[in-house]
């Protein structure tokens, strides 16, 4: 497992598929707010003048020299839910991003989000 503080110094490190194609770069981590460790993470993909944040699941990840591997193919990852640049995942949100990758929502009791920025 990835833990959280290593992940982060990878920040702006390349992000592959499985066959090592570059799937964009590591912008930030999200955890998942039960048990704090590595969750999601957006990717800064898109053209200079045309960049978006996708997110991208943790689970199986490897981090090698100056990337961190990822489970997913490059064309699922790119059409994962995303955002702008500057903007935060609404709460709303979260479970679009789940449902892209087919793997289960799970807020808190009372509804709380699933994920949070690190």
């Amino acid at each position: 497992m990835i833990d959280s503080v290593d992940i982060r110094e990878w920040r702006t490190q390349a992000v592959v598929d499985p066959d090592g194609r570059k799937i964009g770069s590591l912008e930030a981590v999200y955890v998942d707010t039960r048990t704090d460790e590595p969750s999601v993470a957006t990717v800064l993909v898109g053209m200079p003048t045309r960049h978006r944040l996708v997110f991208v699941p943790l689970s199986g990840a490897v981090v090698g020299p100056g990337y961190v591997r990822v489970n997913y193919e490059r064309s699922v990852v790119k059409g994962a839910p995303s955002m702008g640049t500057d903007d935060v995942l609404p709460a709303e949100d979260e479970k679009a991003v789940f449902s892209h990758y087919d793997l289960p929502y799970e807020p808190g009791p009372s509804g709380e989000r699933q994920l949070a920025r690190r």
